[in-house]
């Protein structure tokens, strides 16, 4: 799957033919989103069960009955219960949720920091599931799965040129770790197909996509999200840095849609001194509850950059709001997503969960950042979308006001709640390639990029690093007309009017791939973000204050 920056890079202009083009994609991909910023909780309520055993009247379980005995058709009992309570939740707010037992388990897994399988990443090439890399580590790569593999079949099943779909092979190979697969595999120079017994276990899921030093004294440190093992994974890194002679940071939270308030607030801690507080959280059934700064941190000091944009909510907001309310640091980038308000886990008998908003949540200057959602979910997701055609991620002057109460910072500097956290420093949105084309374009960039380095096994291996690769392998034009050629025979239709502007960002592109096939998504970033307006920004930010 490509890395949330891929997302990021979509512009849209203010045409009715970039809105049909775009508009599902986006729609989508809010929705999606959606549901995973619901998960942001700490704290377990007292005395759950009682909630569940009172002696009141219960007219929605009368009436479920009433239908599964007496309806025209059969009816599915268990999905009847599953829709009305979605129906019921949704009419509370965007964010409380249902998820049903047989999906918890992939729900929780980037929270939780790992799955039970047998540790690849895969990627469908041609009707065939290719293996990008196996997890370091992991069942797979003990076995001897190697990059490049092509699984035939999965145990006795035939899984190539069937059209099998990537939910379907996390099915078959994903399991109780200590159960058993066998995986076929047609590898590169071999005739034969072959057998590899892989015994499943617990991969880790790491929430730090990238972390390397973009000069000799500033650190860049991507999260994804916020969960379980973030904070130490973080210090990790931090760690790192401080004996390589960092003095800045750049904390990238861009497209990260939250996960545990806890692992937000422990990693403010270790950027803000003294006992200043990091966020409080207040409801109907929960008196105010704040969190204060409590231990020396390790890195209070440094100059930091925050990269929001509108995919930062929840715990990453309360992060950059805290360092921003602090006058900690810097936020650069665009407005984020809006989310300011808590959920708390309610699991019931059958093993399905609920999440629902208990409190809203406050940074250190006393704003909410919480959207109006009164017109309902649907209108709560689509206003992204009219914030692209509003032009808000292009003109900054562009912004509207929810909340027109002046708050403070600690400096007295003018901070504004409602509608998300706004940066200090505003980038707008890369708007500078035929995005329409180009987004089809570069849809055609991984798989390609898969079945090219798997027929080039020794194309990486020459370089010691990233850095390496990145100062000497540059991408030709020949190399160029091989993706296209591949791309027409896959179904794109070529625009060659359009691709002189896209050529600098395609190869950009098809780099960061060839670099992700080795060193993974911290490969991907460090190439990507060589022309990433946002990082320059931080940069630049962090160029000036060091000579003030």
């Amino acid at each position: 799957m490509e890395p949330q920056q891929e997302k990021e890079l979509i512009s849209f202009r203010d045409t009715q033919q970039s809105k049909d083009v775009y508009k599902p994609f986006i729609y989508s991909l809010i929705l999606a989103f959606g549901v995973m910023i619901g998960f942001v909780v700490n704290h377990i309520t007292s005395g759950k069960e009682n909630l569940l055993q009172s002696g009141s009247y219960d007219k929605i379980n009368d009436i479920i009955n009433f239908i599964d005995m007496k309806y025209v058709d059969t009816i599915n009992r268990e999905q009847l219960v599953d829709k009305t309570i979605d129906k019921l939740l949704s009419n509370l707010d965007p964010h409380s949720v249902y998820i049903p037992a047989k999906d918890l388990t992939e729900a929780n897994e980037s929270l939780e920091g790992n799955f039970e399988g047998i540790g690849i990443e895969f990627f469908i090439v041609q009707d065939t599931i290719t293996v990008v890399t196996s997890i370091s580590g992991g069942p797979a790569e003990t076995a001897g799965i190697q990059a490049g593999d092509r699984i035939i079949k999965i145990n006795d099943t035939t899984a190539a040129g069937i059209k099998i779909k990537e939910n379907d092979v996390k099915k078959k190979l994903r399991g109780p770790a200590g159960s058993k697969v066998t995986v076929s595999i047609l590898r590169s120079g071999s005739k034969n197909l072959l057998q590899f017994p892989i015994t499943r276990g617990k991969i880790p899921l790491y929430s730090i996509d990238a972390a390397y030093m973009l000069n000799a004294v500033t650190g860049y440190i991507r999260i994804s999200n916020f969960g379980s093992t973030t904070h130490q994974e973080f210090n990790e890194r931090v760690n790192r840095f401080l004996e390589q002679g960092m003095k800045k940071l750049v904390l990238d939270l861009r497209g990260n849609p939250g996960g545990y308030l806890q692992a937000a607030t422990t990693i403010a801690d270790e950027l803000i001194g003294g006992d200043d507080m990091i966020v409080y959280t207040q409801g109907k059934a929960y008196d105010k509850q704040e969190y204060h700064a409590s231990k020396p941190g390790l890195f209070e000091r440094g100059d930091i950059c925050v990269l929001i944009d509108q995919g930062s909510a929840s715990a990453s907001e309360i992060l950059a709001g805290a360092v921003q309310d602090l006058d900690r640091g810097t936020i650069i980038g665009r407005t984020s997503f809006g989310k300011g308000l808590v959920q708390e886990p309610l699991e019931l008998k059958d093993g399905s969960n609920v999440r629902l908003t208990i409190a809203r949540y406050y940074t250190p200057s006393g704003r909410c950042i919480q959207r109006t959602y009164a017109k309902g979910s649907e209108d709560y997701y689509n206003e992204i979308y009219e914030r692209y055609m509003r032009g808000e991620f292009v003109h900054e002057d562009s912004l509207k006001n929810e909340d027109t109460t002046h708050y403070t910072t600690k400096k007295g500097r003018v901070v504004h709640g409602g509608g998300g956290i706004r940066p200090d420093v505003f980038v707008p949105m890369d708007t500078s390639a035929e995005n329409d084309y180009f987004f089809t374009v570069r849809s055609f960039v991984p798989e390609f990029i898969y079945k090219y380095s798997s027929q080039h096994p020794e194309l990486l291996k020459q370089y010691r690093n990233q850095e390496d690769f990145n100062n000497g392998f540059e991408i030709d034009e020949a190399l160029v007309q091989d993706f296209y050629t591949y791309a027409v025979s896959a179904g794109l239709k070529r625009a060659a009017d359009k691709e002189s502007k896209i050529d600098k960002k395609l190869k950009l592109h098809l780099k960061a791939f060839l670099a992700k096939q080795t060193w993974r998504t911290e490969g991907f970033y460090y190439i990507i973000n060589q022309d990433d307006k946002v990082v320059k920004a931080a940069l630049e930010q962090l160029s000036s204050s060091a000579k003030k």
